[in-house]
């Protein structure tokens, strides 16, 4: 087959997907779910009311394979979806490869990222259940962007706790989110229970993701007018986000292709989950068989370091028990500049697919996905966010075990975010300030070792 030689693969308007995808019912076996933390039984649709209006409710419980996307949604989505698909030829001349490596860039939304892809309809639902205001946490900044940008939209007000150490190193993610009319506090902050616990032992504590989400979850528990927005992890998320992957199918359809090698950076999961999923469909379906590879930072390796287990999405202990790679609900990462993939546990549904043996995972140190990431830049002319920096260091690595071999394989990521709010990350690293944390194994045995007890078979 000839070798197709266009950079850049468009859809029209009218190709945009209009229905989210659910992989639950192909999966060769369902998920476990959610227990209560109290009586270890799943938790059922009123538990879950405080957080999540019950339009998202029955979107994290659903059973079927698509779920129409609201006209209200595709109007907001048409702002910068459908997103391109490249192909990155200089990149493979620099490498000298016989691989041709593509990357869905989502860094074209108003946020610079994937991340709008479910804050959109995560604010619609809320709008339409007559809530006042949305609370959430974000690491680098992106999902409080994209909250932000999104309650906009719909006339909802927007409070984000920020992980103590991205609000430190990045200080135009809040200015940002203030511009599109959020409110962002530090966090761990005085302003929350589970804030000032932890302050009183560490007053410059750094933060993580499962403090931030303690935070919002508690501020929105409270008042009946306020709800919670979670960025990744959870089911309804990944199900908003395979608008990337139905796009890109397409996309490599148009040019004759199909993946040989998927490649997704992964925290929560939202991203990797939006890319994989419409693939994998294709995959269990017999029509396609590419080889599914997650890579996580190695300072934060919850998939290839954690445990499967039943364990708390947010530090203080006040979310649902969700069984998933986990290093442990108080575990606090590296301050690491890939603020978005600092996260205790990995998505629930991904770590059942990871069970299933239907992908694989790998860890990276930050230095290596910043050599990555420069050479990237150089080639191809974007600045990667520090998130998918990890992706494109795994990209490079096969493109270069396919030059040793001489395999053709095409290679597909998602290049989920642009990196213009990251550029200190970038100074640290063209210093020579950079350096990889040591994440050794006792640190996560540690953390490990308090996981919640949840008998055998619950």
């Amino acid at each position: 087959m000839a070798t197709p030689t266009t950079h850049k693969i468009l859809l029209d308007e009218s190709e945009m997907p209009t229905r989210w995808y659910n992989i639950i019912p192909d999966l060769p076996a369902p998920p476990p779910p959610p227990l209560h933390p109290g009586t270890l039984q799943p938790v059922g649709p009123e538990d879950l009311a405080p957080l999540f209006p019950m339009d998202l409710i029955e979107q994290e419980v659903t059973t079927e394979r698509y779920v129409d996307i609201p006209e209200e949604v595709q109007d907001v989505y048409r702002l910068w979806r459908p997103s391109p698909l490249f192909r990155a030829h200089a990149l493979e001349k620099a490498l000298g490869t016989p691989a041709r490596i593509y990357y869905k860039y989502e860094g074209v939304s108003p946020a610079g990222s994937h991340k709008p892809n479910t804050a959109v309809p995560q604010a619609y639902y809320n709008a339409k259940a007559g809530v006042r205001k949305l609370t959430t946490e974000t690491g680098a900044g992106q999902w409080g962007t994209a909250l932000a940008f999104a309650c906009a939209q719909f006339g909802l007000e927007c409070e984000v706790w920020q992980v103590g150490a991205s609000y430190d190193q990045k200080p135009y993610r809040r200015i940002m989110i203030e511009t599109f009319g959020g409110t962002v506090h530090r966090s761990p902050s005085e302003l929350t229970a589970a804030g000032r616990a932890i302050r009183a032992d560490r007053p410059d504590h750094p933060g993580s993701l499962g403090i931030a989400i303690s935070e919002a979850v508690e501020v929105a528990a409270q008042h009946d007018d306020i709800r919670y927005a979670l960025g990744s992890v959870l089911n309804h998320v990944l199900l908003h986000q395979t608008v990337i992957g139905e796009e890109a199918l397409l996309q490599l359809a148009k040019v004759g292709e199909q993946a040989d090698v998927i490649v997704g950076c992964t925290g929560g999961g939202s991203n990797f989950g939006g890319l994989v999923f419409p693939f994998l469909r294709e995959k269990l379906a017999g029509k396609m068989s590419p080889e599914i590879r997650a890579v996580e930072p190695a300072s934060c390796p919850s998939l290839t370091k954690g445990t499967y287990a039943y364990d708390f999405g947010d530090t203080a202990g006040m979310t649902p028990l969700m069984k998933m790679h986990t290093l442990g609900h108080d575990f606090v990462p590296d301050p690491i500049h890939a603020g978005g993939l600092r996260y205790h546990g990995m998505s629930p549904l991904l770590s059942h697919v990871y069970e299933l043996g239907l992908m694989t995972a790998t860890a990276i140190p930050q230095t290596e996905c910043f050599t990555a990431a420069v050479q990237f830049a150089r080639t191809e002319g974007i600045v990667p966010a520090p998130e998918p920096t990890h992706a494109l260091a795994a990209c490079i690595r096969e493109a270069l075990a396919c030059k040793e071999s001489g395999e053709e394989k095409v290679i597909l990521t998602a290049l989920c975010g642009h990196g213009h709010l990251d550029l200190a990350a970038y100074d640290a690293f063209l210093s020579g300030r950079m350096v990889d944390e040591d994440a050794d194994d006792a640190r996560f045995a540690d953390a490990l070792s308090r996981l919640p007890q949840v008998p055998a078979g619950a």
